[in-house]
């Protein structure tokens, strides 16, 4: 698998249109996302599919794959391999480096991150957690100590159960299903 930097990768976008497919959630992709990409969730990326796409649009030029720091896109990336397909290019650093490095970003400004709704839903069960065993029963106490632990887990495994509990919400599907055609303008 081959990696590219963003600066790399706004020449290449500078010289002649590319593909890039953003990995992300679909909330995290209309919070903010590079101008340039279209999302494809990890989740629902169908390597076939979106070759058979990118070959009638873009022909052999590579596929390039960007997550938040590139962590995901290279999940992605190692799919694309296993099905057998090369030509595709994991932007390292993600949107992350993309934002630092002051390329242009699209962003809904409506959107509630996840990782803020992860810390209001974190914060409100452990202060309810702890109000209850407060006024209630001590029994209470285990669901704030129950929060907390996941919170450590989340950090150190850098996978979060409520994030992708909180990710399946209505209010976080975006009304682009079909998701081989949401692209900027989703």
């Amino acid at each position: 698998m081959r990696s590219i930097t963003v600066q790399e990768l706004a020449r290449h976008h500078a010289e002649r249109p590319i593909e890039l497919i953003d990995v992300r959630t679909r909330v995290e992709f209309a919070e903010r996302h590079a101008s340039p990409a279209k999302n494809i969730p990890l989740s629902e990326l169908d390597p076939d599919a979106v070759m058979a796409r990118h070959a009638e649009t873009f022909g052999d030029q590579p596929l390039y794959l960007i997550c938040q720091s590139g962590k995901r896109s290279s999940q992605a990336a190692e799919k694309f391999v296993a099905a057998g397909y090369d030509g595709i290019i994991n932007v390292t650093g993600g949107t992350q480096a993309w934002l630092e490095t002051g390329l242009s970003m699209e962003q809904d400004e409506q959107v509630i991150s996840l990782e803020r709704q992860v810390r209001i839903a974190a914060g409100t069960v452990i202060l309810l957690g702890i109000l209850l065993a407060y006024f209630i029963h001590a029994f209470f106490l285990t669901v704030a100590i129950f929060v907390g632990a996941g919170l450590i887990f989340a950090g150190i495994s850098d996978t979060c159960g409520m994030g992708m509990l909180l990710s399946k919400m209505p209010w976080n599907q975006s009304s682009c299903r079909d998701v081989h055609r949401c692209s900027k303008s989703s």
